[in-house]
């Protein structure tokens, strides 16, 4: 009888992460990571598929699932692929996690709806859908069923579900999901990444864990040093796979999964469908389902309302100071996420709108650890309700109510653009992301105007026309399928094989009339403004943000 059916702890005897390597050709505590020559192993068989179709699923008709695929554009090919629970009461999980469902969402999202009974069946799948679409708790949920029906692990034992991710935040993130929906059916969890101490984290390993949440480079320094083995695992997630990749994770992932039985259930999720992502998708899942929600094409997300800006660099900050007052004129505080290029820039402007009346903070890839958790703490409470961050935040940060994007900076491509205003518009809330773009950019606007096209956004005729004007080619990564010149989608293939499903006809980028947009009003360089008026803006800020005039810059 499983744990699942038991509802026992699992601690039992012993084991160990720094027991024997016995199923390796070397040791570990050499710091080498030998392939194990799994055609020589017996392993023991352990079960995968707990899905049973509801009656309320097989009395569906049909029709309802199609019109399901085709309202969320829904690609998916597979053989034997279960139909999706639209409705809690469709799923097979526990009561306590059905209520903890129920309190914060009022159905499941897309891809849950999707994901949930293929996890639970066991198959392998890839899950390719925009960032904030819920696919955390889609692997999480069928996770923790997957662990409660395994063979009870001894103390010291672990990890039977492991999670790669590309950041530390994500990893934090994911592990408050699992703290949050497991830790009652008695499932415990490590995260464990660096530029954090590893004393602390090695003692959680010694006591044995049933979920890792890992970053590439730590899980492997922590394998060679004989700390962490993954003999027990049989559920595996690459989350952010694209991200990973773009990091150059690659050959970390290659022998991190090298180390776990070939027999194994393994999710993969991803934002992109690049063709290296999948080929990582081809070479390590077996007979996978593949899931598509959305376009293949870079896209982001269309809750998202995307106003782009022609701002000169020297009228940035004048520019920022206006909008923040516009987004804040009704007397709250929305979360604003501010975008910057490098490190420095992060402080400076931080400190720059403090100075300014604005409780702004600062975070890039410099800060500690103990520093990060504070600063994101009090931008989650609202103490500091302005963040001024690099891209390390862009993929990693998960706060729900995040309100107001702004790219002060554009980024080195359109992949990061879609994933940096992606913090706002998350979980089917609306959100607004400002760009600021300039000549600087113009190589990019190609490429930009494709995104807000597809999203049915408006297009200023003056992004137009750098886009027209623009002769190299984008900085946007080749792999992602767009040509040398920038602004086509030509170069990405499509999934090969017929689909199960395909709710969509031949991708189209929506066309979109350009017309001119209002022209911006007169701004003027920061140092020419006066500073009688900056103290008037200061002192109105201080004093409940009462309308301090009708003259803009």
């Amino acid at each position: 009888m499983s744990r699942y059916e038991r509802g026992d702890d699992g601690r039992f005897g012993r084991g160990g992460f720094n027991g024997g390597n016995r199923y390796t050709t070397g040791s570990f505590m050499d710091g080498s990571l030998a392939k194990p020559r799994w055609e020589t192993l017996k392993l023991e068989p352990f079960p995968k598929n707990f899905y049973t179709e509801k009656n309320v699923v097989q009395d569906r008709p049909l029709s309802l699932d199609s019109e399901f695929y085709a309202a969320n554009n829904i690609m998916i090919r597979g053989q034997n692929v279960p139909r999706p629970m639209l409705t809690f009461s469709e799923t097979n999980f526990p009561t306590n996690i059905l209520t903890k469902l129920g309190a914060s969402f009022q159905k499941p999202s897309v891809i849950q709806s999707v994901s949930w009974p293929i996890a639970l069946s066991g198959l392998d799948m890839v899950g390719v859908a925009q960032t904030g679409s819920g696919k955390t708790l889609s692997f999480v949920l069928p996770g923790a069923v997957h662990i409660t029906h395994q063979k009870s692990r001894g103390a010291g034992e672990g990890p039977i579900m492991l999670v790669l991710a590309p950041t530390r935040e994500l990893a934090q993130q994911v592990q408050a999901v699992v703290d949050d929906y497991c830790r009652d059916a008695g499932i415990s969890s490590a995260c464990i990444y660096g530029g954090a101490p590893k004393g602390p984290q090695l003692l959680q390993l010694s006591r044995g864990v049933d979920v890792i949440i890992a970053t590439p480079g730590r899980l492997i320094d922590y394998m060679k040093m004989g700390n962490i083995q993954l003999r027990r695992c049989t559920y595996l997630v690459l989350d952010e796979a694209d991200r990973m990749l773009d990091m150059g994770f690659e050959p970390q992932i290659t022998q991190i999964v090298d180390h776990i039985r070939p027999d194994r259930q393994t999710l993969m999720y991803s934002a992109t469908w690049p063709d290296d992502v999948r080929s990582l998708a081809e070479k390590y899942l077996k007979g996978y389902v593949f899931v598509n929600v959305g376009s293949l094409q870079l896209a982001a997300n269309h809750n998202i309302k995307q106003i782009v800006e022609i701002v000169p660099e020297y009228n940035k900050k004048t520019r920022l100071l206006y909008l923040l007052r516009d987004i804040t004129a009704d007397g709250n505080d929305p979360k604003t996420l501010i975008f910057v290029e490098m490190k420095k820039k992060a402080d400076e402007l931080s400190v720059w709108l403090r100075s300014q009346g604005w409780m702004a903070v600062a975070m890039h890839g410099d800060k500690g650890q103990y520093e990060r958790n504070r600063i994101l703490n009090d931008f989650r409470m609202g103490k500091s309700p302005v963040l001024v961050a690099t891209d390390v935040a862009a993929r990693g940060l998960d706060v729900d109510d995040i309100k107001f994007v702004i790219n002060f900076d554009y980024p080195n491509s359109s992949e990061d653009y879609v994933h940096r205003i992606g913090r706002t518009g998350r979980c089917n809330r609306k959100g607004t992301a400002y760009t600021f773009f300039n000549e600087s950019n113009a190589k990019s606007a190609k490429d930009l105007v494709q995104v807000l096209r597809e999203a049915n956004q408006p297009v200023s005729q003056e992004l137009l026309n750098m886009a027209l004007n623009s002769s190299g080619a984008s900085k946007t990564r080749g792999r992602y399928g767009y040509s040398q010149s920038g602004g086509s989608f030509n170069g990405r293939k499509r999934p090969h094989s017929s689909f199960q499903h395909d709710s969509r006809s031949a991708e189209t980028i929506k066309g979109v009339d350009s017309t001119i947009r209002p022209p911006q009003e007169a701004m003027v360089p920061l140092e020419a403004v006066a500073s009688a008026r900056l103290l008037e803006f200061r002192a109105w800020k201080r004093s409940g943000k009462r309308a301090i005039t009708n003259t803009r810059i």
